[in-house]
């Protein structure tokens, strides 16, 4: 077995300082990138978000355009039925009215 003197010790703490050195930059950027990873996601879910807002405002605006297609569908029947109904009354009484 060899003998352990000083000098042998002392390059083990080298080499072992040398590769914690390593390890704490690795660390170091694998830190920096989780980070960035981060922010993309929080950049997404607020992209996620503007959609889904955006969404809604499409939603509301489709939803006032079916109302009031609804309600002229409505007056363009409802006038319908008055002209039909104009046109069964007698003649007498129609002129009565108007």
């Amino acid at each position: 077995m060899p003998e352990v003197t000083d000098e042998l010790m002392y390059e083990l703490l080298k080499k072992i300082h040398s590769r914690m050195d390593r390890l704490e930059n690795g660390l170091g950027e694998v830190k920096h990138e989780i980070v960035a990873i981060g922010l993309q996601a929080l950049s997404t879910q607020t992209d996620i978000n503007n959609i889904y807002a955006i969404t809604s405002r499409i939603d509301q605006r489709l939803e006032r355009i079916e109302q009031r297609l609804e309600l002229r569908e409505l007056a363009e029947s409802h006038k319908r039925l008055m002209i039909q109904d104009h046109e069964r009354l007698p003649s007498w009484f129609v002129e009565i009215a108007d």
